[in-house]
């Protein structure tokens, strides 16, 4: 007896000096990291929780809260997937407020009304040719109706989202180029026009914008981007939502034609109704008055009624899903369908139609679920007014991980070493395939917030964001590869 009490507890205490040392390589590894001289100033925040026991595996400044970033899309996308559902599809309307006579005139208007259909000529869902196809869906459903002429105008009301333009707490610096595009009832082409620029052979020289994709109709553009001997981008355009002036500073490779710079779209509702009448045009149906957008009007003072119980519907254009949407919000890191889903689910469930208003709804939702205070302030994570700890991503990730949208969510998230903004994280070391997370990047702030499925089969959570560090991205990438290879051991 008294031998197999030794044995039994030998056993006991082996088994607690494992898992302690277990939980020491990941604290070890953090407490290591955090000890670095480059960021002895710097704000960290970390954890790792072991979702099968219930516990912390590690942490430092866990209940801090400082500026994740993008990793804010993973609370953006979450609800999405908890209030819509992954199959949700928001809708485009269209309506006709005349009658079409014998002689194929519509006396009226055609309104175009947008529910945030981020989908709608989109990069990430169509190839170049069929961007426009909508277009074509559109005029074909008026040919079908007789019309061949338009004794009105194209109107297009994205009023459902309001006209803030940008959340609270963008920059300047951002708000002009296509990562700075915000959310918009009536959106098209990604939020996004391409300026396709011309450059010579020489140094520091002057370019010349040639062209844009789409033509944006009174757009002016100051150009004072020069030459430079990289291949790379470093154009940046200025400029404020619904401002047709902006300016272009930095610097593009020298000896192109149509080199491209992107940058956002100042009024997608009326650029949407400019180009539905184009295209309206160029298949010769004539149409009496200019374009408008609904905003557009009412800062004109217009008197607009639309009372939509007393219009003819014409169709209804159905976009791509929440889950659809969530993929590329995540696994590419864009920014405006983050925007486009923060709105649509506030819109969709609160009727609210403001960009602030909307980041309350999302908070209000988080605070009551995972008992903490909620500081998100956009859906994107490109305001620095955001403010979260490793704690906030922790609770999150605990709370998806028992919801049913656990699997269409965890498939949004890019893959260590292998797919979308972390394909080159930890490739060919232990966490490649095994960590799977929503990155976050801006001036001297770095995060990432997601999942790790270790080597023993236990499903961690995990979030780690730097704020001020003294080092480069790739140096500052390269430590935390260390963090994120203890934890797919542990």
């Amino acid at each position: 007896m008294k031998i197999t009490f030794v044995w039994i507890f030998c056993l006991i205490f082996i088994n607690l000096s494992v898992a302690q040392q277990q939980n020491n390589v990941v604290q070890t590894a953090i407490d290591q990291f955090s000890d670095h001289s480059a960021l002895q100033n710097a704000g960290i925040s970390f954890m790792a929780f072991d979702l099968e026991n219930d516990s912390i595996i590690a942490h430092f400044n866990h209940k801090t809260a400082i500026i994740p970033a993008s990793t804010v899309k993973l609370f953006t996308t979450a609800t999405a997937f908890e209030i819509l559902g992954k199959d949700f599809k928001p809708k485009t309307k269209l309506y006709l407020t005349g009658k079409v006579d014998s002689a194929g005139v519509l006396n009226g208007d055609v309104i175009i009304r947008g529910f945030g259909d981020a989908s709608l000529g989109s990069k990430y869902f169509y190839e170049e040719e069929e961007q426009g196809k909508f277009l074509a869906d559109w005029i074909n459903a008026l040919k079908e109706k007789g019309v061949k002429k338009i004794d009105g105008k194209i109107l297009a009301d994205g009023s459902a989202f309001g006209y803030d333009g940008a959340p609270n707490g963008w920059s300047w610096s951002d708000m002009g180029n296509y990562y700075g595009a915000g959310a918009s009832a009536c959106a098209l082409f990604d939020n996004m026009t391409r300026l396709h620029f011309s450059t010579p052979s020489s140094l520091n020289s002057p370019t010349k914008l040639d062209s844009m994709t789409p033509t944006i109709k009174n757009y002016q553009l100051l150009n004072q981007v020069t030459t430079h001997s990289s291949s790379s981008d470093k154009a940046y355009i200025y400029g404020t939502p619904f401002s047709y002036q902006r300016f272009a500073v930095g610097s593009i490779p020298r000896s192109k034609s149509n080199f491209e710079v992107k940058a956002s779209i100042p009024d997608p509702e009326l650029l949407l109704a400019q180009v539905f009448e184009k295209a309206l045009i160029l298949e010769d149906i004539s149409i009496e008055n200019p374009a408008e957008g609904l905003r557009s009007l009412m800062q004109k003072k217009e008197n607009v009624e639309l009372n939509y119980s007393d219009f003819d519907i014409l169709l209804e254009h159905e976009g791509k899903s929440v889950s659809d949407i969530a993929y590329w919000t995540n696994m590419r890191s864009v920014n405006f369908f983050a925007e486009q889903l923060l709105s649509l689910v506030a819109f969709e469930k609160a009727g609210i139609e403001s960009t602030d208003k909307s980041a309350e709804f999302v908070n209000n939702y988080w605070e009551s679920r995972l008992g903490v205070k909620m500081m998100q302030t956009d859906g994107s994570g490109l305001s620095r007014t955001n403010a979260f700890s490793a704690e906030h991503f922790v609770k999150l990730l605990k709370y998806m991980h028992k919801s049913e949208n656990f699997t269409a969510y965890e498939e949004t998230l890019p893959v260590a070493g292998l797919s979308g903004t972390l394909r080159s994280v930890c490739r060919g070391q232990a966490a490649q395939g095994k960590l799977k997370a929503k990155s976050g990047t801006m001036n001297r702030i770095k995060s990432y917030a997601g999942y790790v499925d270790s080597s023993s089969g236990k499903k961690i959570a995990f979030a780690i964001i730097v704020n001020n560090d003294d080092l480069s991205n790739y140096q500052l990438v390269k430590k935390m590869e260390v963090v994120f290879n203890s934890m797919a051991r542990y």
